[in-house]
């Protein structure tokens, strides 16, 4: 198993379905043969923009590109069960790739090499392909009250040359809350994927599985970010209502009380919906010693079949530089292809602060999904929704344990939940 470098600029149970609900089942005629079945979830979320790419393919080739939107929480339970009934789709934005039909799977390491898909996403299996790759990104990222700085005459950082560390950035909010009279510094979505991220800032590279197949991580690095955690769930800084209780970060703040608030690229589209009383901009995140993110987003998949090669065919014509460019404007997307003058439009300015940020981020940004990947591909899987991460933080917020404590307990779950062939 190894990186493939390329040098360029849910899950709730459901019933099973018919095998005519789970896939394509070809009846030969011309209007079959030109029709490929493609299964994603959320698009009419993110503006449609598959099926206008889709729309946009019939019109240049001819084909067409039949999208199943499928409700976020039944889309792993009939992949699996089409994939059980030898009804799986032509290719998918999947979630997670699941064992059942990871041997399904086309390379797609020519799509990726040809159209520059950023290295530190390209995870090769065994066999030396790449079964799958990202196809847009989400990035964790801050995000403040811009009114609530203002008034207090506090700067943010906009530029790299004005990053701040984390002790400079909690100064700042203590500042802005004690001349605005706002009711906290800052708001964390309580999630192990925005902790992770505060953790790679701190320059510790997360829990790592070993050739032993046990866990272990770099005491210094973890134990100052989760002490640093710790001591900023002080219901002054930040609320322990949020990671102890289950008050919702995003409402705290759009309320306008908060200066500042860690969470991700998710929330542009949101903010410039549902806010109006106070200005808001994203920021530069912290970095002590380390820029770093934490990325995620969907992942695309080719199956095995008939329709294998018209699939690939739409993938491809997917990530030219014209096309990818196109969805990317019509959905908001982040992409894993750098070098693009990607038009906006209002958001401009957050989505490019997100763009210089993940350009400018540690390649451990990217662990947390790569890890994933590899982990299915050799075997390895972790116990369902187990979240041993989250769950020894909500402890540690809490004042119930220590950091050790944490840390220990953090490992032992992780050693629990995971299973090695």
């Amino acid at each position: 198993m190894k990186r493939r470098l390329i040098l360029t600029a849910g899950t709730a149970g459901a019933a099973a379905l018919p095998l005519s609900a789970c896939g394509f089942i070809g009846g030969g005629d011309e209007t079959d043969a030109k029709t490929v079945k493609f299964w994603l979830s959320g698009d009419a979320n993110q503006g449609g923009g598959f099926q206008k790419m889709a729309d946009k393919y019939l019109e240049e080739t001819g084909v067409t590109i039949d999208i199943d939107d499928i409700p976020y929480d039944d889309f792993n339970t009939r992949l699996r069960n089409a994939a059980q009934a030898d009804g799986l789709p032509d290719f998918a934005r999947v979630t997670a790739i699941d064992p059942i039909w990871m041997d399904q799977l086309e390379d797609l390491s020519g799509v990726a090499s040809e159209h520059g898909v950023m290295e530190n996403l390209l995870i090769e299996n065994e066999d030396g392909e790449i079964p799958t790759f990202l196809t847009d990104l989400t990035a964790v990222g801050l995000y403040v009250n811009k009114s609530l700085f203002d008034e207090a005459g506090v700067s943010y950082p906009t530029t790299a040359d004005q990053v701040w560390t984390w002790d400079e950035f909690v100064s700042a909010v203590k500042e802005v809350k004690a001349a605005t009279g706002a009711r906290y510094g800052l708001v964390m979505d309580p999630s192990s994927h925005r902790l992770r991220s505060m953790m790679y800032q701190f320059g510790s590279d997360d829990f790592e599985l070993g050739e032993d197949c046990t866990y272990s991580t770099d005491e210094a690095a973890t134990s100052a970010a989760l002490q640093f955690f710790a001591d900023i769930n002080d219901d002054d800084v930040m609320p322990r209502s949020v990671w102890v209780s289950g008050d919702d970060a995003n409402a705290l703040f759009k309320s306008g009380q908060v200066a500042a608030y860690y969470s991700g690229s998710w929330q542009v589209a949101d903010f410039q919906a549902n806010i109006t009383d106070f200005e808001w901009a994203s920021a530069l995140m912290p970095a002590q010693p380390r820029r770093a993110t934490n990325l995620g987003g969907g992942y695309i998949v080719v199956y095995k079949g008939e329709k294998s090669k018209a699939a690939l065919d739409f993938v491809n014509w997917l990530f030219t530089a014209e096309n990818y460019t196109e969805i990317c404007e019509i959905s908001g997307f982040l992409p894993v292809i750098q070098g693009l003058d990607i038009d906006y439009g209002a958001a401009q300015a957050s989505f490019d602060l997100y763009n210089e940020e993940i350009a400018a981020s540690d390649p451990i940004s990217s662990k947390q999904s790569n890890d994933q990947l590899e982990m299915v591909y050799t075997g390895r899987s972790t116990g369902g929704d187990a979240d041993p991460l989250k769950d020894e933080a909500v402890k540690l917020a809490n004042g119930d344990q220590d950091v050790p404590t944490t840390i220990a307990n953090i490992i032992a779950g992780l050693n629990e939940n995971i299973t090695c062939e």
